[in-house]
């Protein structure tokens, strides 16, 4: 599972190496750099980083969180806050029917062995103990994902109506003025309304479904009544990083923000001792008498490390991730002796570039009416899959010799019936979606097939097949619908199946796909303690990795919604307490 560095990647990090040598020489002669202790230094204020200093306070231990950002929360509070753990105390309150045999068995088959069996067993067993701490220390609560599938429910173990869960609407009034450095969503809640995760897939629908209509009816209302209260309501991921920020207020954890880690500090027998920070703009020793919990997030915005690692084409401009996330926490790590795992992989999604920033594509690829295709105007994979296969599948084209250029198409009647971002049914897209060429459209699929640069006789053809397929309810080709999971985002007014349409209404439009992702997946090892190890298996004493600084446990897969969010705060968690555990 280790990742093997080439030479680009030695010489990459000695010349890291050396301008930190060279900075951190300069900076900790100065006489007036300040210098602190604390007992646990979390660097990173994501869903992992507060939780683990949230849970090293609740322990007795003073815990500090630093943040490189001007603002908390990450790539978090971006987020729609999905959290996959099984057999937790919400999901059992709302009767879902789990076992953590059941859990074991699915998560086996779906990550494999790539992943050490302890860490698994870790993940499983405390991510629940974990919710209940967060229940219990923080104002926050949750609520069940009712019918968002695990992404592979036929495999055994898998839950077809869901086990995820996501928080429930949150005050942000309860920060004060702490709120005001909360960290922007990727896409703001419309205005007006209160929307949870859950229930995004109605809103696609308002305008052909009684239900969609009635659930943006809800949301309406309970923006309405929380004016009323005077109280400023936040869901999804805005409401878990204000949540768990409110637990750290009322257990007095400083978070500092606009203090960029510079480095790692290590005694003579390589023990981690705490960090050398930038605090707004003055070098800060801050000593950890246990121990450093690393939890800055992933390197998607660091384009020298996405070259280096990950498969071209890649870029920093194609993910939604936090632009500080530019592993800063990687390296430093390494330079501490850590190795590295899956740094050639992300948790992948299909995104259109569009000119405002790359658009996340969800329920889009899934609802009826629409289909992907590749350079040769081909279908090459099942558009409901999972957005982590979607992008694997992507990339395998280029494997296999061929152009990764990907195209969705749809019709008329599919512009007609959905919401697409915030254009409304029926209403234009956006100009400069044109403009910028991240979309195209034609009265013919012929004129479409030309502007995309694809054979029009191939585009012809595969709409003409797929269409056949709509019409008997069954994709032959790759299996769209079979899978519960396939119609999660899809129309139920649509028969024979909710996933499958025929695009025949002109015009056509054709939407730019890129390989993108929600952040990279690949970081330092960890065992099912959450402590950093060196490429010999052996531990590095007083460093701790959580969230998307570390390898993920769930591998190359990605068993369910929340399955980022979930292992990150079980993660910090699990290292918190260790450090507590384990203290001198």
């Amino acid at each position: 599972m280790a990742a093997t560095p080439n030479r680009r990647q030695i010489l990459q990090g000695a010349a890291s190496a050396a301008l930190v040598s060279s900075v951190v020489s300069g900076m900790t002669s100065r006489a007036h750099a300040a210098e602190v202790e604390f007992d646990v230094v979390v660097i990173g204020s994501g869903a992992a980083g507060m939780t683990a200093a949230l849970a090293a306070a609740k322990r007795g231990l003073r815990a500090v969180v630093i943040e490189k950002a001007p603002k908390f929360g990450g790539s978090t509070a971006r987020s729609g806050a999905g959290i996959w753990i099984r057999n937790n105390e919400v999901l059992q309150k709302a009767g879902v029917p789990d076992t953590p045999e059941k859990a074991a068995t699915y998560l086996d088959a779906v990550v494999g062995p790539i992943v050490p069996a302890d860490r698994k067993a870790a993940y499983l067993h405390y991510g629940p103990e974990m919710i209940s701490f967060i229940l219990r220390n923080t104002p926050m609560r949750f609520r069940w994902m009712t019918g968002y599938s695990d992404y592979y429910p036929e495999l055994p173990g898998g839950m077809p109506n869901g086990a995820s869960i996501e928080p429930d609407q949150f005050n942000g009034k309860l920060l004060g003025k702490e709120l005001a450095n909360l960290n922007p969503p990727y896409l703001a809640t419309p205005p007006g309304i209160v929307i949870f995760g859950g229930e995004y897939k109605w809103l696609n629908l308002a305008a052909v479904s009684a239900k969609g209509a009635a659930v943006a009816a809800n949301c309406v209302a309970r923006y309405l009544e929380a004016i009323l209260k005077g109280e400023t309501p936040l869901t999804m991921g805005q409401a878990l990083a204000a949540g768990l920020r409110a637990g750290l207020l009322n257990a007095n954890v400083p978070v500092w923000l606009n203090a960029p880690l510079i480095d790692l500090q290590q005694d003579g027998s390589g023990r981690v001792t705490g960090a050398l920070v930038n605090k707004e703009g003055t070098p800060t020793l801050v000593k950890a008498r246990l121990g450093v919990v690393m939890a800055t997030g992933g390197f998607e915005h660091n384009l020298e490390m996405r070259l280096a690692y990950q498969q071209h084409p890649i870029t920093a401009d194609w993910t939604v991730g936090t632009k500080t996330n530019t592993g800063d926490g990687h390296l430093a790590g390494q330079r501490a002796g850590g190795a590295f795992d899956l740094m050639d992989d992300a948790w992948w999604g299909p995104i259109i570039p569009l000119p405002e920033g790359p658009y996340f594509l969800l329920a889009e690829r899934t609802l009826p009416g629409s289909i992907m295709v590749n350079g040769q105007g081909k279908r090459f994979l099942n558009e409901a899959s999972p957005y982590t296969d979607f992008v694997h599948t992507m990339y395998q084209q280029v494997t296999e010799g061929k152009d990764i250029t990907t195209w969705m198409v749809v019709d008329q009647r599919f512009r007609n019936r959905y919401l697409f971002k915030e254009t409304l049914p029926f209403l234009p897209l956006p100009k400069a979606w044109f403009d910028s060429g991240a979309v195209v459209k034609d009265l013919t699929l012929e004129g479409l097939a030309t502007k995309m640069g694809v054979p029009p006789a191939a585009l012809r053809n595969t709409v003409q097949r797929f269409n056949g397929f709509a019409e008997a309810g069954k994709d032959l080709d790759f299996h769209r619908g079979d899978s519960v999971y396939d119609h999660y985002y899809t129309d139920p007014a649509v028969r024979p199946s909710s996933s499958l349409a025929a695009l025949r209404y002109a015009p056509f439009y054709a939407f730019k796909v890129k390989p993108g992702d929600l952040g990279t997946k690949g970081g330092l090892r960890t065992d099912a303690r959450a402590r950093v190890l060196r490429t010999d298996g052996s531990v590095i004493q007083g460093l701790y990795a959580a969230g998307n600084v570390s390898a993920s446990v769930m591998g190359r897969t990605y068993p369910g919604a929340g399955s980022t969010i979930g292992p990150a705060m079980t993660f910090g968690y699990i290292a918190a307490n260790d450090l507590a555990d384990n203290q001198a």
